[in-house]
């Protein structure tokens, strides 16, 4: 299977909200307005075959040194492919490319991360405008169930 990996454009917006629609209704993505999508637009790498957008995932930076994996998405036809581990290793590779120091991730796939190297840490451990810019808007907030991974790129 011929799976390219690019970064996302302002034009990749609408198959970007429809991949991950089901899980934002489902409260296991974060709801991303387009408006913030399009301000983020450069974080976004894509997964593709063809022209269908079958994945995409995040590196968002709150510092100099610590970045986020955020908004992993695999349409469930192509999961079990390797997509999203290898969007992670997209993610990864950019960190490291910026110096970023750690990565982490706020996830329920806590053996999926594992498998690529991360390893789990307490959430108060996170920055805390983490949780008062994205956290605060979910809708299992303040009861919170996701684990903090985090790995060094």
């Amino acid at each position: 299977m011929n799976i390219t990996y690019t970064k996302a454009t302002l034009n990749d917006i609408e198959s970007m909200q429809n991949l991950v629609l089901p899980e934002v209704k489902s409260g296991i993505i974060l709801f991303r307005s387009d408006d913030e999508i399009a301000t983020n637009i450069r974080s976004y790498v894509l997964a593709k075959k063809s022209d269908t957008l079958v994945g995409f995932a995040a590196l968002h930076i709150h510092a100099p040194d610590l970045a986020e994996v955020r908004s992993l998405i695999v349409d469930t036809a192509y999961r079990g492919l390797h997509i999203g581990q290898n969007l992670v290793h997209f993610t990864i590779k950019e960190a490291k490319d910026l110096g970023i120091h750690q990565l982490f991730t706020l996830t329920y796939q806590k053996a999926f991360f594992e498998k690529i190297g991360f390893s789990e840490i307490p959430k108060e451990s996170l920055p805390e405008h983490k949780i008062w810019a994205d956290c605060i808007k979910c809708k299992h907030f303040p009861i919170c169930d996701e684990i903090a991974l985090i790995i060094k790129p």
